[in-house]
């Protein structure tokens, strides 16, 4: 019996790298095609356990560069493709939104028409809760699946651009696609310019971490290990066509997150330094999981037990400590999260 063949993009990245691991410790019998083009955020050191793998191939590659991604998929016939691929900086999409549109919006149109040729048996979109724009305070609102698209950021608005390609794919030329929009994850490998690892890697050094606004901005947090389970049952079992939020209920602020953290590793709230808030901030991001849920995926993880263990990777994970100081994550001063 054939292998099938799953093409991961973007997985020298956080969240697609720990699909890759999932994927490879799930699912043996499949090929399993890690294709990323190692900017600033990937990284291969993750994967050092795999690399000996009969069924785990590297590939690194541009997605918006047409040619090689259309040899690639007629040579390897891939079965199935995950599309995690993208710049996903809010940040540094304000500093410089051209590159976004064009990794984020040509890069994914590229691999769609690429994925019509070889006629994949699914193509699944990752996305993100920023498409769907802020919510207020009030508890009781949550984003679903029929909320309007209203990004509020250049990066949010590239991927509510790739979202409705690879809408229109399916409606126009019948590809199959689900489409998978999650709330702020956060985990092992996460890279040193996001909220939860910025905040180690300062607390630990007794160095000032520096909040938005009035650090009061609220996210709905996702361990990554229950994402990627969320992934797998949608790439097997979601309905052709649609579209299933990811969330974990377990709305937090950015100062509350932070305050966690320090407490936990037994330091002082004195760390904490408030600054100017930053552009086009959205107050509060929180989706209704229940579609999803519907499916039969359920979180694993509380924010509890999630950050604690989270902490506890980063502390016992010389990978990290190594890649951290190698990365210079003094460079990154405000936390962002996401």
């Amino acid at each position: 019996m054939k292998r099938e063949n799953v093409l991961i993009t973007g997985g020298a990245g956080f969240i697609g790298g720990n699909f890759v691991h999932y994927m490879m410790n799930k699912y043996p019998q499949y090929n399993i095609y890690n294709l990323d083009l190692l900017t600033y955020a990937g990284d291969l050191t993750k994967h050092r356990e795999m690399e000996g793998r009969r069924n785990y191939h590297f590939i690194k590659a541009d997605i918006t560069e047409r040619e090689a991604i259309n040899s690639l998929f007629e040579q390897e016939k891939f079965d199935y493709v995950v599309h995690f691929a993208a710049e996903s900086h809010v940040d540094r999409s304000i500093t410089d939104p051209s590159i976004f549109v064009r990794t984020n919006v040509l890069g994914t149109q590229v691999l769609l028409d690429a994925a019509l040729k070889v006629d994949v048996k699914k193509f699944v979109h990752v996305s993100t809760d920023e498409v769907y724009g802020e919510l207020d305070f009030d508890p009781a609102t949550f984003f679903t699946e029929e909320s309007p698209l209203q990004p509020n950021s250049p990066y949010s608005a590239s991927k509510a651009s790739s979202d409705l390609l690879v809408r229109a794919y399916h409606a126009t030329y019948g590809l199959p696609v689900n489409i998978t929009r999650c709330t702020n994850n956060y985990g092992p490998y996460q890279f040193p310019e996001k909220l939860i690892p910025l905040t180690i890697s300062r607390v630990l050094n007794d160095e000032k971490v520096q909040v938005y606004g009035d650090g009061k901005n609220i996210r709905d947090w996702l361990h990554v290990l229950d994402h990627c389970a969320a992934i797998d049952l949608v790439m097997h079992k979601g309905v052709t066509g649609e579209v299933y939020n990811i969330g974990g209920h377990n709305e937090r602020s950015n100062l509350d997150v932070v305050k966690t953290i320090i407490r936990t590793l037994g330091k002082s709230e004195e760390l904490i330094e408030f600054v100017t808030d930053r552009l086009g901030h959205d107050k509060r991001y929180a989706i209704d999981p229940a579609k999803i849920e519907k499916l039969g995926w359920r979180p694993t993880f509380t924010f509890e037990t999630g950050i604690a263990q989270t902490i506890e990777w980063y502390l016992n994970i010389n990978w990290w400590s190594e890649q951290v100081k190698l990365l210079n994550y003094r460079k990154f001063t405000h936390l962002t999260e996401n």
